[in-house]
């Protein structure tokens, strides 16, 4: 297992280069899925060749991915993600921050509804799986202290699961985690 460094993203123009639609599918499938080349991703996602070099140089520049060097040969360059605990910044950092934040944010969450909802629509296609899955809506009352330490204790037990691609066990598959805890806007509902 590797170990996750935290990164609050708080680079406006990092926010921004991860910000790219085709960048975030760039990362999450090299995340998910392990090294590959430009080639190979250009074909995956139907993406010029050219671009898709563009793109990953783009993430490598801001510390995204790097070049799986044991991998490459030559000008056959393979990509992989770094293992980081991403965060996005709390609002307050700046004003042009703060837009980039919300966007990333954003998203962050279509991305995780859109996985949801897929799982959803074709539940029993999963088996054991689909068995295995929770959706759970609970809450507590907490001080902005303890909210705090909660979310590290929840960040902590995540990363103690998790596995690069290559170092899973027989018949695992990428489980997609979805964490929110935030202060109930409306305390009467």
């Amino acid at each position: 297992m590797s170990t996750y460094q935290r990164r609050e993203l708080a680079d406006v123009e990092a926010l921004k280069a991860l910000a790219h639609p085709l960048r975030q599918r760039l990362l999450t499938r090299l995340q998910r899925r392990g090294a590959a080349t430009s080639a190979m991703l250009a074909t995956e996602f139907g993406e010029d060749r050219g671009a898709t070099s563009y793109h990953l140089r783009q993430l490598a520049r801001y510390g995204f991915i790097e070049e799986d060097t044991a991998r490459s040969e030559g000008r056959r360059k393979y990509w992989r993600s770094i293992p980081q605990d991403l965060r996005l910044p709390g609002s307050g950092t700046s004003p042009e921050v703060d837009v980039a934040a919300r966007e990333l944010g954003r998203q962050w969450q279509e991305r995780a509804e859109g996985e949801l909802a897929a799982f959803r629509a074709s539940e029993d296609d999963f088996g054991a799986f689909s068995d295995a899955a929770l959706s759970s809506l609970g809450g507590t009352t907490l001080t902005a202290a303890e909210l705090a330490e909660f979310t590290e204790e929840y960040i902590d037990l995540l990363n103690r699961w998790r596995r690069e691609p290559g170092h899973a066990l027989p018949g695992a598959r990428h489980i997609t985690v979805v964490f929110h805890a935030f202060p109930t806007p409306d305390e009467s509902a």
